[in-house]
């Protein structure tokens, strides 16, 4: 009788351990969806509640550990990291190994930490993609905008959409993924990209209508840097301008909030590679961490204000397999 109750009590306890933390969770998710505006039925509430109790679990238990960078619940926690990369990477394959490197090295010494956003007006403010795999064009606009301000004086916010619409002729895949260094090889044959202004985004494909007289940036050549040769990507940065790069994201990369990224789950080969983003800058952290400063394009609540720091020096999650910028025509 005694063991009886001693095993009813230690499964009494567990039960309403399981209840406590399922009301706790669900009072989570409430703020969470009343903070970002969503709506359920009630079949899709509990779907979508198990997927934030899961999520919110991996953050906490992250958080915990001794970590290099920090996550938080943001815009993508009521979903998997399956949904996450249909709608937010690049879902066609994208082999950036056929790049050639025809950058051209200077020498040193470079300063230690170098940011674009602080020498100028050259940097434009984070963008949102939406629900559309279309990163290469965001990192294709976002250095092609920062090229032409350095060499013109102006800051010019560009089309991602004419890209989208417009660059399938160059292994483009509008909302399905691209490489910023085709997408500059279109805008240079193409002669030139439109303005955000005059060719709004809308994150869904369209028939394409550029115009030729409204041309607000045009690219004179293209430079691709030498797979794996990051020190080419630091000299660029250092010396001449923000550059474009590609990586593998991952799961936990999902809800990065803070501090330098890192991850022993990714790969770095040249073919793997899902998201392209821009680098406006890099640093060393006070432990001797060196890291690059990137602009991402997932609105301004992800991230560290919509950007986030990525270790520095050891190809980390193959940064360095795919990286570009162009040359403006100005």
């Amino acid at each position: 009788m005694m063991e009886f109750r001693v095993v009813w009590f230690i499964v009494s306890v567990f039960s309403f351990a399981r209840l406590t933390s399922s009301v706790l969770f669900d009072e989570d998710f409430r703020r969470w969806m009343s903070q970002h505006n969503r709506v359920y039925d009630t079949e899709e509430y509990h779907h979508r509640l198990q997927i934030f109790t899961e999520n919110k679990r991996m953050i906490d238990h992250h958080n915990a550990g001794n970590h290099s960078y920090t996550m938080s619940l943001n815009q993508f926690s009521d979903m998997t990291f399956e949904e996450f990369r249909k709608f937010f990477l690049l879902t066609v394959p994208q082999n950036c190994s056929a790049t050639k490197g025809n950058h051209i090295s200077r020498t040193g010494p470079h300063p230690d930490f170098v940011d674009w956003r602080k020498k100028g007006n050259f940097v434009t403010p984070v963008k949102n993609q939406g629900h559309c795999g279309s990163c290469w064009a965001f990192s294709t606009t976002g250095c092609l905008e920062a090229v032409t301000a350095i060499a013109t004086g102006k800051l010019i916010p560009l089309s991602e959409q004419q890209l989208i619409d417009c660059a399938t002729n160059f292994k483009n895949y509008g909302c399905f993924g691209g490489l910023p260094s085709r997408a500059f090889e279109y805008i240079k044959y193409n002669k030139g990209l439109m303005s955000e202004e005059d060719y709004p985004y809308k994150g869904f494909g369209i028939v394409c209508h550029f115009e030729p007289g409204r041309a607000a940036a045009s690219v004179l050549d293209v430079v691709n840097i030498t797979s794996y040769d990051e020190n080419a990507m630091v000299e660029t940065v250092a010396s001449l301008n923000p550059v474009t790069f590609s990586f593998v994201a991952t799961a936990e990369f999902m809800h990065y909030k803070d501090g330098v990224y890192t991850s022993t789950q990714c790969k770095n080969t040249p073919d793997m590679v899902n998201h392209a983003v821009l680098a406006v800058g890099y640093g060393i952290e006070e432990n001797g961490t060196p890291y690059w400063i990137v602009k991402n394009s997932w609105g301004t609540a992800w991230g560290k204000d919509g950007y986030f720091w990525i270790e520095r020096g050891k190809n980390m999650c193959g940064l360095a397999t795919c990286s570009s910028y162009p040359l403006p025509a100005v």
